[in-house]
C-alpha cells in the first residue's frame, strides 16, 4: 500500500519508495514453481501498475484478474479489469472468481503435479456492491438488531462504526464464505482434500474508520490503515485434514512474513533464507508444537486514505507498542488485559515503554527503514467557525 498522496494539511511527507514487486526478488510461488508445483493467481495483485510487474511474471503459469488495480471498477461484469475478460452482464466478480478457480483446481489435478492456487478475492473492498436478494436478507436482519450503544464514536478525529450492521457489506461477505465453501467442497470432490494445506486470511482489518466505515472490528479498535489491532489484526485458518489436528486454537501472534517458509516447509521444499529474512515457519505451531517468542514489528511511513497517519509498530508477548512518527510519541498496550487498546501504558511502565522503543528503533536502522521527513509547506487544516 502505498497511501494517499502528500498533500499540504499533513506535517510530514512520505519517503519516496518502491512501489512495485521488483522482478529480480524471488518469491513464494516461484520458489514452488521450481519444486514441480502448478500455479494460478486468481484476483487481486495490486504490486505494480505496469504489466510488466503482473503475476506472470512472477511466477504464476495462470493470471485471471491480477494487475495494478487495487479494488474493481464493478464487482457486476463488465468488470473494467484489464487481465480478466468480462463475463455475461450482471455476473458477479467474486462468483466468478471462484468460478475460475475450481477450473484451474480441476486440470491440475488432471495433469497429476501438484498446485499452488492464490485466490485472492477483490471482496471484501469498495465499492460497497453485492446481490439484491442477498442484500435485501441483510436489511431484514440489520432492522431487528437491538443497540446496545452508538452506531459510531470519534477515534483520533475518525468516525468508526461500532455496530456490525450494514447490509450491503454483509451480503459481500457471504459471497466471499460461499466461496470458500465452493473451494472446500471442490477438493473433497476432486478426491484431495487429505493432502491439501489450506489457508484463509487477509490483508489487513475491516474498514472502520473512513470511506463509508462499512463495518465493525468490535471489541479491536480502529481499522484499516491504523496500528491498533483493528487495523493490522486479521482472520488465519489453516486446514490440513492430512496433517493438521482440527479444532485447535493457538495463541502464538504471526505474521504474513512467516507465509513464505511455512509453505515451503509444508510442501517438503528447501528453505530460502535469503528471500524470507523477515519470517519464520509457523509449522510447528500448527502440528502441535511450540513457537519461540519474538518481536513483530510494522512500518507505515504515510498517511493512509482511512485517516491513518505514519507510524511505527512492535509486538512482544503481549505488549504492543506503538510510536506516532508527526510528533514521535509512543503508546503502550497489554493486549492480553486490554484487546481494545484503551488503556495507554506508557507512562505506568516506563521500563517496558523504553525496551520496546528500543527494539523498534534497533529494527529499524537495521533494515534501513524510510521515514518520512518535515513537509516544509504545512497549512493546517482551518477550523470549521462554531456556530
Amino acid at each position: 500500500m502505498t497511501g494517499r498522496p502528500d498533500s499540504p494539511n499533513q506535517k510530514l511527507n512520505r519517503p519516496n519508495f518502491q512501489k512495485y514487486l521488483p522482478l529480480e526478488e524471488v518469491t513464494v510461488v516461484e520458489a514452488l514453481k521450481d519444486g514441480g508445483y502448478q500455479t494460478a493467481f486468481i484476483g487481486k495483485w495490486h504490486l505494480g501498475e505496469g504489466a510488466e510487474y503482473f503475476p506472470e511474471l512472477q511466477g504464476f503459469d495462470l493470471n485471471l484478474g491480477g494487475s495494478g488495480k487495487g479494488h474493481p471498477p464493478s464487482f457486476f461484469s463488465p468488470y473494467g479489469i484489464a487481465a480478466l475478460r468480462d463475463g455475461p452482464k450482471g455476473e458477479y466478480l467474486t462468483d466468478r472468481l471462484t468460478n475460475e478457480a475450481l477450473k484451474f483446481m480441476e486440470t491440475a489435478t488432471a495433469n497429476k503435479k501438484p498446485f499452488f492456487l492464490y485466490l485472492s478475492h477483490f471482496a471484501v473492498h469498495t465499492p460497497m456492491q453485492a446481490k439484491q436478494e442477498v442484500i435485501a436478507k441483510y436489511r431484514a436482519k440489520a432492522a431487528k438488531l437491538e443497540k446496545s450503544g452508538p452506531e459510531f464514536i470519534e477515534d483520533r478525529g475518525s468516525k468508526v462504526r461500532q455496530i456490525q450492521n450494514h447490509a450491503i457489506y454483509g451480503a459481500m461477505v457471504e459471497s466471499l464464505d460461499d466461496s470458500v465453501g465452493r473451494v472446500m467442497d471442490k477438493l473433497t470432490q476432486l478426491g484431495i482434500e487429505s493432502n491439501t494445506l489450506v489457508v484463509f486470511t487477509s490483508d489487513n482489518g475491516g474498514l472502520s474508520p473512513a470511506e463509508g466505515s462499512p463495518t465493525s472490528n468490535v471489541p479491536l479498535r480502529t481499522g484499516k490503515g491504523w496500528a491498533y489491532e483493528g487495523g493490522i489484526r486479521g482472520p488465519l485458518i489453516v486446514k490440513w485434514t492430512g496433517g493438521i489436528k482440527p479444532s485447535q486454537t493457538r495463541d502464538e501472534p504471526v505474521i504474513s512474513t512467516d507465509y513464505f517458509p511455512t509453505l515451503l516447509e509444508f510442501a517438503g521444499l528447501p528453505l530460502r533464507s535469503a528471500q524470507h529474512l523477515d519470517g519464520i515457519s509457523v509449522k510447528p505451531a500448527l502440528t502441535g508444537g511450540a513457537m519461540t517468542e519474538r518481536p513483530l514489528f510494522w512500518h507505515y511511513p504515510h498517511y493512509s486514505n482511512q485517516n491513518g497517519k505514519p507510524h511505527g509498530a512492535v509486538r512482544l508477548g503481549n505488549f504492543k507498542l506503538i510510536e506516532w512518527y508527526e510528533e514521535m510519541q509512543v503508546e503502550l498496550y497489554n493486549l492480553a488485559d486490554d484487546i481494545g487498546e484503551h488503556h495507554d501504558l506508557s507512562q505506568e511502565q516506563p521500563e517496558k515503554t523504553a525496551e520496546l522503543t528500543r527494539l523498534l528503533h534497533d529494527w529499524r536502522s537495521k533494515v534501513r527503514a524510510q521515514m518520512p521527513t518535515a513537509n516544509p509547506n504545512y497549512q493546517p487544516k482551518k477550523a470549521l467557525p462554531n456556530h
